[in-house]
């Protein structure tokens, strides 16, 4: 396999590896004092890096390759999921003031709060699980292909290279090196893609003339609003289903929400998550967009720009349109991307296990003897990922990102059924929380079960009557929206014919038990240039739902 990098490529990928360990060492130098030193860098993070931080922690590898990929097979229909960058304004406004008024490291220790002790032992072991299962071996799967392609090595050597380095700075440096590591992988992606957008757009001949040599194959390439029976992207499950994944993903799961949690205050939390907002849009015109220029240049030059598979449309045009230089810049993009991923998965596991399961069961621990737990955790984690990739290899590329979204769609109901509830109303109380989790799994484990049980039909296309045929069929992203309806049903049912929660206790948690002081703090926590600029984001959405509705 021969690399795509010249010798002066290799001289900015090299530099560009020597700033990022300049960075874990510059954090090592610092010394983590204690837990909230490790895993919330101190709680003393500024906006910029916490928005950054944030988009990195979201565009791992397998984003860049496979929403390019989508763009290219299928076009703007994914798009509905970049469009998200609204939810993550729903993290900064409606979510954050009471995580960070709970003053909880993680997720299941809010919802311990929140409820009791039942939801944060099954949160806590059912995101350890899930962590490793998807987002781990995932994330280093789709890496290892990543660098095998650009640096012409063996995929193994690629994937635990990358997992061993990334691996070491996220052990030594905790989330602070994590979170200054990202800033810079930020900055390099965003400019390096841009530079494949503008040099695409170029080669194409302008937007005009890539929207005439699409559509000429693809009439519905642009249009991201397909018919409500479409197989693969209904829009009603594509709003609906995927904005209830969304909220999971953004405002509940610990990845995501540990960024904003390394904030001082409230309002530098939200700032950080209107940044990040900001930048969630980006990936439309960084990653989906060129996805679709490969298939106008395919469709324009198959000689020089043939792509064989869909995935393969990012490597191409990274390989095809950029300079000496620029190349080894962006394969060091692409790179970060997956660091970035990885680390934030690394961090977040490792802050699960140690404050919600170790520091649980043995309580008298030293802030000391945590961080080692939390240090050989990671290390752990990292070693369970590199086995689980043999596995991952077998069940394949193109399927896995589906099978990717699929649970997704599946893990998000209940979850984000009991945030949302126990937020927005005081009235929910433990037993209902813990039923509606415990329901949600059931649910997840027999449409998981049922669809590989059916897999063979469904994949051959056979059509068999019954009702359990018929659960496994339904669209994924339905699916998500009848388990969000019936655990949001079976939440309020089992609150209202259950006793009421003791206020006191939640005091601050929900609305409805806020002080009279609470209520004054969060008024005074954003100025007028936080509403506007929010605003403006929802106005940008907006205007690109509709611009792609034709």
């Amino acid at each position: 396999m021969e690399s795509v990098l010249e010798s002066l490529d290799w001289v900015v990928l090299g530099i560009y590896f020597l700033a990022l360990i300049a960075i874990a060492v510059w954090v090592v130098l610092q010394k983590n004092k204690n837990t909230e030193d490790y895993f919330l860098a101190g709680r003393n993070v500024g906006w910029f890096v916490i928005g950054a931080s944030i988009f990195a922690s979201n565009i791992g590898s397998e984003h860049v390759v496979g929403l390019a990929g989508t763009g290219f097979a299928s076009g703007t229909p994914m798009a509905h999921y970049e469009l998200h960058a609204w939810i993550v304004l729903l993290l900064g406004w409606l979510f954050l003031p009471f995580y960070m008024r709970s003053g909880a490291f993680t997720m299941p220790e809010f919802l311990e709060k929140r409820f009791d002790s039942r939801s944060r032992w099954f949160l806590s072991l059912f995101s350890l699980v899930a962590y490793v299962l998807t987002k781990v071996s995932v994330t280093i799967y789709a890496g290892g292909i990543v660098v095998s392609e650009l640096l012409g090595i063996p995929f193994w050597y690629g994937a635990i290279g990358i997992v061993i380095f990334t691996g070491i700075y996220t052990v030594v440096g905790g989330m602070k090196a994590v979170i200054y590591t990202e800033t810079l992988q930020t900055v390099i992606l965003i400019a390096g893609s841009l530079i494949i957008t503008y040099l695409g757009l170029q080669e194409v001949g302008g937007w005009g003339q890539l929207q005439e040599t699409v559509r000429s194959v693809s009439p519905d390439h642009f249009n991201m609003w397909r018919p409500m029976n479409d197989p693969d992207f209904p829009w009603t499950g594509l709003l609906f289903g995927g904005t209830i994944v969304g909220v999971w993903y953004w405002c509940t799961d610990q990845y995501i929400v540990q960024r904003t949690l390394a904030a001082n205050n409230i309002k530098i939390g939200r700032r950080g998550a209107i940044f990040g907002a900001y930048l969630k849009l980006l990936p439309i015109l960084i990653f989906l967009i060129p996805g679709i220029i490969a298939f106008a240049l395919s469709i324009q030059n198959p000689e020089i720009f043939g792509v064989e598979k869909a995935d393969r449309a990012f490597p191409m045009l990274v390989k095809t349109l950029l300079p000496v230089g620029l190349k080894g810049l962006v394969a060091g993009g692409l790179m970060a991307a997956l660091m970035s991923s990885l680390a934030s998965v690394f961090n977040s596991c490792s802050t699960i296990f140690t404050i919600d399961i170790y520091k649980k069961l043995k309580p008298k621990k030293t802030e000391k003897e945590l961080l080692t737990v939390g240090k050989i955790a990671t290390g752990i984690i990292v070693v369970l990922g590199i086995l689980w990739i043999p596995i991952m290899e077998k069940i394949g590329g193109g399927v896995m990102y589906q099978y990717l979204q699929n649970v997704q769609s599946y893990i998000a109901p209940p979850v984000t059924a009991v945030f949302l509830l126990g937020i927005i109303w005081k009235r929910v109380n433990s037993k209902a929380a813990i039923t509606t989790l415990l329901a949600g799994l059931v649910l997840l484990i027999l449409r998981l079960g049922s669809e590989i049980y059916y897999q063979p039909q469904i994949s051959g296309g056979q059509e068999i009557s019954g009702a359990l045929y018929a659960f496994a069929t339904i669209n994924f992203a339905h699916m998500a929206i009848f388990m969000f309806i019936f655990s949001v049903i079976l939440c309020v049912s089992v609150s209202l014919a259950t006793r009421a929660p003791n206020y006191e206790t939640i005091k601050g948690l929900a609305f409805g038990t806020l002080t009279p002081e609470q209520k004054l703090e969060n008024k005074n926590s954003f100025d007028k240039i936080d509403v506007v600029l929010s605003v403006v984001l929802i106005i940008l959405v907006i205007f690109v739902l509709t611009y792609f509705s034709n």
